[in-house]
C-alpha cells in the first residue's frame, strides 16, 4: 500500500497535481496502517493465549491481517481490545488449527473463545459487553 501510494503521488506530481498526489498518498498510508497488524494489540501465540486465558479469564480473539471483519471488531472495541488475547492465525499455525477445529475446517475469523464458548464472527455489541464484564 505504501509503495502504491508513493507511485501514485509521484505520478500526480509529474502531472503538476501535487495537492491531489499528497491527498492520495495520505489515503494510501492510512489504508496501509489500517490493514497492518499494527492496528491490533500485540499478538501472542495460541499456546500463550490459552495459558493466559486460563489464568485471567480473558477471551482469546483469533484474527488475521487484512480481514475486514477483524478490523470492524477491533475498532468497535476501542480500548476494550486490550482486555483480550489476540492471536494472528497467519503467524501461528496452532492458532489457525484451533480456528479450523471450531469453524468446520475453515479459517473463519474473527473467532472468539470465551471460557467454554466459541463464537465465529461474534456480534460486536455482545463482545463489548463480555469484555466490560471481565
Amino acid at each position: 500500500m505504501v509503495a502504491c501510494g508513493v507511485l501514485v503521488a509521484v505520478a500526480q506530481l509529474r502531472a503538476d497535481l501535487s495537492v491531489v498526489g499528497g491527498v492520495e498518498l495520505v489515503v494510501f498510508l492510512l489504508l496501509a496502517l489500517l490493514l497492518s497488524p499494527w492496528a491490533f494489540p500485540r499478538s501472542v501465540s495460541a499456546a500463550e493465549a490459552q495459558r493466559a486465558s486460563a489464568v485471567d479469564g480473558r477471551p482469546i480473539v483469533y484474527w488475521r491481517p487484512g480481514c475486514r471483519y477483524c478490523l470492524q471488531l477491533r475498532f468497535s472495541l476501542g480500548r476494550l481490545a486490550r482486555r483480550a488475547h489476540w492471536v494472528d492465525i497467519w503467524h501461528d499455525p496452532a492458532g489457525a488449527a484451533a480456528v479450523r477445529a471450531t469453524a468446520d475446517g475453515n479459517e473463519t475469523v474473527p473467532t472468539v473463545v470465551l471460557g467454554d464458548q466459541t463464537v465465529v464472527n461474534p456480534d460486536r455489541a455482545w463482545f463489548r459487553a463480555q469484555l466490560r464484564a471481565s
